[in-house]
């Protein structure tokens, strides 16, 4: 057998063949304090220490009210894996952070040369936390002209969702127009911030679902979380004016394919759900899923796309999906 391959439990964990010898010298005297055990292995007091330390690294022998307990080796074994998959874990996790360090890295060096290049100056805007959230929306707006654009998938949660609307009102009052987007769950989990907003003349539309918040004003305010989601801050206050009409533009894109809800005056605002049903059907997504993205009961997304199936004249979802594309439905 080659020299370097272990040829036991003990070497297998690391240990030299003389760290070996102490642990089998060592185990049968189990219970016994470390002053006997120098008399028991006739060892000077801080050899025994240095002898033990490979041995107390591993946890293959403790001292327990100050006496020597050698645990179980499978047991031993098993705590080392443990640990072993938990740093392997950790390290995966810390791999994966730093991986997406490189394209920011490779974006980085294609930065032009200096001398390639004339009249750098740095965009307008800048990622920030802290400060009062609803005061600078009222120095954007009356920073601003135009529309103003929202993308709302939980802000009627916010504690300040009364004070923006108060706001809102004020500037709605000047002449300006607002459009919000909002998830279609928003329909059943707080229809009372929807119809405020509508009552203020806030034109509203739902799709199934909404990847971030933001919001614009007019051509020259676009603010956003960073990273895109639903936290609060850091945020991203962007002025650059090509990129506020990027967003823009994105905002467009989605309230076109967002649908229209004319009935907040009922109470009962509800749209047709056979649209979000089949974009959920084509997109794969099972039937809890789909429940929670469009706030309604299981039951009632087993209904519909059972009902919808019959009209649509198919025996599957994927040929449901199929069919409703070729009629032109989604």
């Amino acid at each position: 057998m080659p020299a370097d391959v272990p040829s036991s439990v003990l070497t297998s964990l690391g240990l030299t063949r003389e760290s070996e010898r102490v642990y089998y010298q060592v185990a049968p005297a189990a219970g016994h304090t470390l002053a006997e055990l120098t008399g028991l292995l006739n060892i000077a007091h801080e050899e025994l220490i240095r002898d033990l330390a490979p041995l107390l690294d591993l946890g293959l022998v403790k001292f327990d009210r100050e006496k020597l307990a050698v645990p179980p080796l499978a047991l031993v074994v098993a705590d080392l894996v443990r640990g072993e998959a938990s740093r392997a874990s950790n390290v995966a996790h810390r791999l994966d952070a730093l991986a997406w360090a490189v394209p920011h890295l490779v974006a980085g060096a294609t930065r032009p040369d200096e001398s390639d290049v004339s009249e750098v100056r740095p965009l307008e805007g800048e990622l920030s936390s802290g400060g009062n959230p609803l005061a600078l929306i009222g120095q954007m707006l009356r920073t601003s002209s135009g529309d103003m654009l929202w993308l709302r998938p939980d802000a009627w949660a916010m504690p300040r969702e009364s004070a923006v609307s108060r706001v809102l009102a004020e500037a709605m009052a000047s002449g300006r127009k607002s459009r919000a987007i909002y998830p279609l769950r928003a329909l059943t989990e707080a229809p009372e911030a929807l119809q405020t907003r509508a009552r203020l003349g806030e034109q509203i539309r739902v799709i199934s679902e909404l990847p971030t918040r933001m919001f614009i004003l007019g051509d020259s305010h676009a603010v956003l979380p960073e990273p895109l989601g639903f936290a609060d801050e850091p945020r991203v206050h962007i002025r650059q004016r090509s990129v506020v009409q990027a967003l823009t533009y994105w905002f467009e894109a989605l309230w076109s394919t967002a649908t229209p809800v004319p009935a907040f005056d009922t109470g009962e605002a509800r749209p047709d759900l056979r649209r979000f049903l089949l974009e959920q059907l084509v997109a794969g997504a099972q039937d809890e899923a789909i429940a929670r993205k469009l706030g309604i009961s299981l039951r009632t997304v087993r209904r519909r796309i059972a009902a919808l199936m019959i009209e649509l004249g198919v025996d599957t979802r994927f040929q449901a999906g199929v069919e409703a594309v070729r009629r032109g439905w989604i």
